[in-house]
This record gives C-alpha cells, structure tokens and sequence, in this order.
C-alpha cells in the first residue's frame, strides 16, 4: 500500500492507496510542532483505526509547503513504517510543464492538484483549491502549468476580520439564505461566502477568456471548496481527493513506482 502525504498550511491531509483505489483518508493539524516519535506514532495509530496495518505500508510520498515540518515528519516516517519517504520537489517527474516566468515559485501542492486534475479530466483545466489560500491555475490542453491567481482563503479572511476589528466575533463558516443580513454574523458570513463566490465567478470567466482556450472544465478541491462549487455555475465538477490522486499519479511517474 502507498501512504500519500500533503502537508498543507493548516492541515495535514493522508490517503493510503491499495494500487489506484483510495482506501482511507485522515488528518491531523500542521499547526502543531511535532517530534519525529509523535507523527510516527500518529500516523502508526491513525492508520490502524482506519483499518489499515502500518507493516502494509510499503511506500510513503510527501508533498509539502511546510518545509520546518519535514524533519520530524520524514524521519517519523523512516522510524516507525521503516519507509524512506519520497518528497516531491524540484526535478520530480510530473509529466507538467511548467512555463511560468519562475518555475521554482509553484508550491508542490499546486504541482500535484494540476498532475490530478489534467490526468482525470484532461485539459485545458482550471483547478481551484478552496484551502488556506484560494488558487486558481490554468493547465492547458498539452498538460502545461500556464498561469496560476492567489487569493486569501475564507478562513485567512474570517481570521482577518475577528482578530483585527475588536467588535466582531470569530463565527462558523456557513452560507447564509439570504444577501441581505439581518445580523452581524450573518453580515459576515454573507461578505465572506458570498464574497469568495463572487471573486470566484469573475477571476474563472477572466482567466478562461484571457487563455482563449474553449470548453475549459473548470475543477474544484480544498476543504472549502464544496461549499462554492454548490453555490455556483462556474465550476464543473468537485473533487474532494484531487490532490491526493495527484500525488499517487506522481508516484507512479517515478521510477520506484514502476516496480
């Protein structure tokens, strides 16, 4: 079985692959510093309450946009599922080409989201991943990483308005009825929610009439992302694994997943 890792800004998400077939999925925060004992023995006691044995885990692939975790977590893993993780990163096959003006500037997260979405659904492709920061990256129809936007996250927004403005409360990220608020959390949830729909509806139509490309589809990830793609007609489909299927995928380019 292959262990796939993303190591995201507020979550750690993991699936355990048996061949192609997505077995399980768990999580733990990246929020927390962590000894290299304590993420192997996480991961040892997630794994088995997910019904999978740690022995059965024979490969372990990491993508990563937290490098001051990656000492404990790689050697976390090499001591406790006796795995010599692989960390995707520059020079990792990924069947992506990327002709941005820096390269070096793609996290790995976005590689493995563009390697999962253009492999599933093909290409021109526009993937959005709803997770601490919003991105929008453009695949085009020959599989190469064109052009990709930034935005806040709901969350890095929430964050904003309760920690800077003394008289608003931290909320629930939920999506109101209606626009007009007759509350100050409904207020804030219509601005956030209804705010990342609406900069979604525009940077999709901009991006995809810039690129001059037809029939783009247009993909949606990230732990937020559900909660847009059902309010909107701009994103085709929600793929709550995207990520982590991009990550196998780039597994298997490698020569080591070839065996």
């Amino acid at each position: 079985m292959l262990l796939a890792v993303d190591v995201g800004n507020t979550n750690v998400t993991l699936g355990v692959f048996d061949g192609k077939e997505l077995v399980g999925t768990f999580r733990m925060t990246s929020k927390v510093a962590r000894t290299s004992d304590e993420y192997g023995i996480n991961l040892r006691e997630m794994l088995y309450v997910n019904g999978v044995e740690p022995q059965n885990i024979h490969d372990v692939i990491i993508a990563s946009v937290v490098p001051k975790e990656m000492h404990s977590l790689t050697n976390g893993v090499r001591k406790y599922l006796h795995c010599e993780p692989f960390v995707i990163g520059a020079g990792t096959k990924t069947g992506i080409k990327i002709v941005t003006g820096n390269p070096q500037e793609i996290g790995a997260d976005r590689i493995v989201d563009a390697v999962g979405a253009y492999e599933t659904y093909g290409g021109p492709v526009l993937v959005l991943d709803f997770g601490t920061a919003t991105t929008y990256d453009l695949v085009g129809p020959n599989g190469a990483f064109e052009a990709g936007v930034t935005a806040p996250g709901i969350r890095i927004s929430a964050k904003a308005l309760w920690e800077d403005a003394a008289k608003l409360p931290e909320i629930a990220i939920e999506k109101p009825d209606k626009v007009l608020a007759k509350n100050t959390i409904t207020s804030m949830q219509v601005g956030l929610v209804y705010g990342q729909i609406g900069a979604t509806e525009y940077l999709v139509k901009h991006m995809i009439e810039e690129s001059g490309y037809e029939n783009v589809k247009v993909v949606a990830t990230g732990g937020l992302g559900r909660l847009i793609a059902e309010s909107t007609d701009s994103i085709d489909v929600y793929d709550p694994n995207l990520t982590l299927e991009g990550i196998r995928l780039i597994y298997e380019k490698q020569d080591h997943g070839k065996k």
